[in-house]
């Protein structure tokens, strides 16, 4: 990868860093491209070639996933959202096959406990909002409600159900909000990670 980065001009290096980053807004795209573009600027002025820019700046597809990841990161930290975390976590499996299961792996598992959490809270809510209704009506519809203790009390009891389901419903977002802030911490780790071990690859090469 380094080789080929090394006999890059300054154009295919940006025709291929701009290729890699298809994906992000064209505001994020323009942005980074101005900032490499600006990296080849003062190298030029310092008297460096373009070969020798495009090489410090390392694979410019690897650099652009970089880059793209970090961008979506971004964004789904300043937009919380299932959509942009989720745009987040496919940037990110893009830096290396090991994300398959350091990424993706603990996305599933939590999401699927936060649906499974939700879904538990929606039952609960449903049971005491059903029992309610049940408690009130029994008595004017005995022929479809039948019930083994007094309507007061079981419309009491199905507003006590209904309350720890909206509180538990409550309580999810709350944490569904501090998994996801967590989530975002644990990406932004992951891709510094990566990068740190692309320099450790580098000198190695060297």
């Amino acid at each position: 990868m380094r080789e080929v980065a090394s006999k890059m001009d300054k154009k295919e290096f940006m025709d291929r860093l701009s290729k890699s980053l298809k994906g992000i807004s064209s505001q994020e795209k323009m942005d980074i491209l101005g900032d490499i573009q600006q990296h080849f600027e003062m190298g030029a002025s310092e008297g460096r070639t373009e070969q020798e820019l495009a090489e410090s700046l390392g694979n410019p597809v690897i650099l652009g996933r970089q880059l793209k990841a970090n961008a979506l990161v971004d964004i789904a930290e300043k937009d919380a959202s299932a959509g942009n975390i989720t745009k987040a976590v496919f940037a990110s499996l893009g830096l290396g096959l090991l994300n398959l299961i350091f990424v993706l792996g603990p996305f599933i598992l939590l999401a699927g406990v936060l649906l499974i959490l939700f879904g538990a809270a929606i039952a609960v809510t449903a049971v005491g909002i059903t029992g309610f209704f049940a408690s009130i009506l029994g008595p004017l519809f005995p022929q479809y409600f039948s019930s083994m203790i007094h309507p007061a009390a079981g419309a009491f009891a199905s507003a006590g159900i209904t309350c720890i389901g909206l509180i538990f419903f409550i309580a999810d977002i709350y944490l569904a909000r501090a998994m996801y802030r967590v989530f975002i911490k644990y990406i932004r780790f992951n891709i510094r990670i990566i990068k740190g071990r692309g320099k450790t690859d580098e000198i190695q090469n060297n």
